[in-house]
């Protein structure tokens, strides 16, 4: 795979109408810097406003979300239909690019990434100086919908492979699978060109609810899964804006005898349409992904996982110099990351970490604690404040970003809620905290923490905690 960032040498430019919108747009490619990361600019908005291409922006909340594409969102600016270009730029291991567009939608094309991956080319890809910063599938990973029978997994390898399998249990489609086992050799040939399908009966609904306004038969494969009226072919006709004649033939054919550029075109364009989606992790993947029945909502909840173990990856590769089996953070990168020193410092290392979500932290409680020679003498009892101020420690770690240094910030607790002290932490106790996530607000945040003893509860609390510059 290539160690180096990607960008391209020239801007680029592309136009046609958007599948769902129907918008006539003009993309422009642009060459970025080193970290920029793929950007999408609203060029037709005021002050121009950038989306990032981040699974954190994903609308699911319009119909074309739902139903055929993905959409990103960031200050009331949107794009619909992203991952036709985003597969494109992945396939040819762009890492740096910013996209112009004029309206909401990028152009259809042909329905494939192939326009994308020419005019890419066309501009030239040009190395640059920084290195790749991979996500590494380290363990194994799973998604599962049981109620659409959708599964995934991702499993450790060095280099990005990609296997799918689909299934319509419909007679004018069945089973089919395809993989991709190398970028570099097969996206161009192999899977760029697949086209975008759907089904008759499909179409028929998309457009009364208002969408495919830019489609035609020349951008999409059509599946003919039942016989239609002569009125239900001028209908669609009509709507289509469609002025010659349309050839229906036999259920299980394709609409206009249109020729496959693959005998599994529709299942490579699936998984095309995997590599787009996955693109919104935000950094190229190091694993082997296995989808059965892929959507794109499916898709965008599988990336969301991915993206939450990058984020780790991102943190934890910036305070851990050696790599423990079970631990996160050690001592000494939990001394890089909170300003507490002995005797205050409450949190001896980090077992459990979901950037933003989820943290479980550990505190060794040894007879040498200063605090046991007064409370009390005799009969040694861990104050609850200081129980409580240990749980509040790991919640300060849990609010680590990957893109933002510990060094000239603080954590500062706002206050504490519904405190319960359950059973009394002794000497060789160790306790174990949990703290989750309950809200973010920009610099604000509650959580809610809990502390155990051999998985007995002991304490547990609601914390609402600031980050402010140091």
């Amino acid at each position: 795979m290539i160690e180096n960032q990607q960008t391209i040498r020239k801007a680029i430019t592309y136009r046609g109408r958007g599948l769902h919108t129907g918008n006539n747009t003009t993309i422009t490619f642009k060459p970025a810097p080193e970290n920029y990361g793929i950007r999408f600019v609203r060029i037709d908005l005021e002050n121009h406003p950038e989306i990032p291409a981040l699974v954190d922006y994903v609308r699911q909340d319009t119909n074309i979300d739902s139903l055929r594409g993905t959409t990103i969102a960031c200050d009331g600016a949107e794009v619909h239909t992203v991952e036709h270009v985003l597969a494109a730029i992945v396939g040819l291991q762009i890492d740096n690019i910013r996209i112009e567009l004029n309206a909401n939608e990028p152009p259809i094309g042909d329905g494939s990434a192939m326009p994308f991956v020419h005019k890419l080319i066309e501009a030239g890809i040009e190395p640059q100086n920084e290195a790749k910063d991979y996500v590494i599938i380290e363990e194994s990973l799973s998604y599962r919908d049981e109620q659409r029978g959708i599964e995934f997994a991702a499993l450790p390898t060095d280099d990005y492979r990609i296997t799918v399998m689909i299934d319509y249990k419909n007679p004018a489609l069945g089973s089919q699978h395809s993989g991709l086992f190398s970028l570099e050799k097969e996206f161009i040939t192999e899977f760029a060109p697949a086209r975008t399908f759907c089904f008759l009966h499909e179409v028929e609904s998309l457009l009364d609810q208002g969408l495919i306004k830019g489609g035609d038969i020349d951008n999409a494969i059509v599946i003919v899964d039942r016989e239609l009226s002569e009125e239900e072919i001028a209908d669609i006709k009509s709507k289509l804006e469609i002025n010659s004649d349309i050839k229906i033939g036999i259920s299980g054919g394709i609409l206009n005898d249109k020729p496959l550029r693959f005998k599994n075109e529709p299942c490579r364009h699936k998984l095309l349409d995997l590599i787009g989606d996955l693109a919104l992790v935000g950094a190229p993947i190091k694993a082997q992904i296995l989808a059965a029945r892929p959507g794109h909502q499916s898709n965008i909840e599988f990336a969301r996982m991915i993206r939450t173990i990058y984020k780790k990856q991102k943190i934890t590769k910036r305070y851990r110099d050696v790599t423990v089996k079970g631990v996160v953070f050690d001592a000494s990168a939990i001394q890089k990351i909170l300003p507490h020193r002995y005797p205050f410092l409450l949190v001896d290392s980090v077992i459990e970490f979901e950037p933003g979500n989820r943290i479980v932290g550990i505190k060794n409680v040894t007879f040498n604690e200063p605090f046991f020679f007064g409370h009390f003498p005799g009969r040694p009892v861990m104050p609850g404040v200081l129980i409580v101020e240990a749980m509040a420690q790991t919640g300060g770690i849990l609010l680590l970003k990957e893109d933002e240094a510990v060094d000239d910030k603080l954590v500062l607790f706002m206050g504490i809620d519904n405190v319960k002290f359950r059973k009394a932490v002794l000497p060789g106790d160790q306790l174990v905290m949990e703290l989750t996530m309950l809200k973010a607000r920009r610099s604000t945040f509650k959580m809610a923490g809990k502390a155990f003893v051999k998985g007995d509860l002991v304490c547990e609390a609601e914390m609402m905690a600031a980050i402010v510059d140091r």
